[in-house]
């Protein structure tokens, strides 16, 4: 008998050359959190100086916090960004970018990936000729890291002007725009590297006189770099006929709440963790200039979107935070939701098709309980994937 083999002749388990899975497959939809050092408190953040501009109007102090390789003027991290901002957008010196931004930078925004510098200076010019009055107002500044890792900002701002010169989508209105922007970037030794940004297209176009369902329609832009592509496999909420990931829910601490929350709410379809964690007033601003107030508005948005999207599954991609128990917290949240189009709603008739729509929040908690988000998407380059015409994606 050989050695390997039992006294009926059977394999062993040596011998196998697959595995035999003994437990069921566990599925996370829920990404690792990196280790990065978060803030206990606001010592370091907008609202320490209570107005961007005050901190514009006066350069350069005493180093706040450790900044290896960061220019002397900057005191701190939230002082980088502001002025860095300023700097490019309202001084319009877009040429500081190559200062700022390392040579093979890579910028995530609405429909695409852009690589390299030279490409985010290119996008910014025509950005700035379409809107040459353009204001940049910082709302608030979420951030985390130290010198060693590099530090991860989430900058949230209103932009203002108006619409005087040529853009992708045609020729001067003359409208004034006003919407909400956040970038996501990570910097180190005085260089952003990596940048996560959303302009709120949508919301963009539609204060430009365009109706964003036919404009998407019409313009059908092609998937930009792999982002929003048309998948063909199972969206993994579930394995098999299995339930979602479940969560610890007496872990501790801010983060752990968040990603619970969002987990239960759109991934378990436990609809009622709204009433149990957002406050009774709670406000909501979202894609497209989306206002809502309360928990029941809350509730009848997420019902609707996943009535678009039945099968969709929530992943977190990136959350930090800064606060504590007794001031509260400020939180940063990048996300993705993944699903296919099968069921009614603004988007249009079903199509069948599957996206990706992703976007960056911030939340604002205080005592238990999420009172303000602030939530912009690339929408419009969803509706641009779900209105392509078959050729266009061939």
């Amino acid at each position: 008998m050989h050695a390997d083999e039992s006294e009926n002749g059977a394999a062993t388990a040596a011998d196998r050359v697959i595995e035999v899975r003994t437990t069921p497959a566990t599925l996370s939809t829920v990404s690792p959190a990196p280790r990065r050092p978060m803030p206990e408190d606001f010592g370091i953040s907008v609202r320490a100086v209570r107005a961007a501009d005050r901190r514009i109007a006066t350069p350069g102090g005493e180093r706040r916090q450790p900044m290896r390789g960061y220019e002397d003027t900057f005191t701190d991290i939230v002082d980088f960004i502001l002025r860095v901002t300023h700097r490019i957008w309202e001084e319009k010196a877009v040429g500081y970018l190559y200062e700022h931004y390392t040579h093979n930078a890579r910028v995530v925004q609405d429909d695409g990936i852009v690589y390299g510098r030279e490409r985010v200076i290119e996008a910014t010019t025509a950005f700035l000729a379409g809107f040459p009055d353009l204001r940049l107002f910082a709302d608030d500044i979420v951030w985390c890291g130290d010198e060693d890792v590099g530090f991860w900002t989430s900058h949230r701002l209103t932009l203002v002007g108006h619409n005087t010169g040529w853009t992708v989508w045609g020729p001067p209105t003359g409208r004034r725009i006003t919407m909400t922007v956040i970038a996501d970037c990570h910097s180190r030794e005085n260089r952003i590297g990596d940048e996560f940004v959303v302009y709120n297209t949508a919301s963009l176009v539609r204060q430009l006189g365009h109706d964003p369902l036919t404009l998407a329609r019409s313009t059908s832009a092609t998937p930009a770099s792999g982002i929003g592509e048309e998948g063909t496999g199972e969206v993994e909420r579930i394995v098999g006929q299995g339930s979602p990931e479940l969560l610890d829910p007496d872990e501790p601490g801010i983060e752990a709440f968040v990603r619970r929350t969002l987990h239960e709410l759109w991934n378990w379809r436990l609809f009622d963790r709204v009433a149990e964690h957002y406050a009774p007033a709670f406000r909501f601003h979202g894609p497209t200039g989306r206002e809502l107030f309360g928990r029941a508005d809350y509730t009848a948005y997420v019902l609707g979107l996943l009535t678009m999207f039945p099968d969709a599954a929530h992943r977190v991609d990136d959350l930090y935070w800064m606060g504590n128990d007794e001031e509260g917290f400020a939180v940063a949240v990048r996300w993705s939701l993944t699903g296919t189009h099968r069921g009614p709603g603004p988007y249009g008739p079903p199509t069948g098709r599957r996206v990706t729509h992703w976007g960056l929040t911030h939340l604002t908690v205080r005592d238990g309980v999420i009172v303000e988000e602030w939530t912009v998407s690339n929408e419009f380059a969803v509706l641009q994937q779900l209105h392509r015409p078959p050729e266009a994606t061939a």
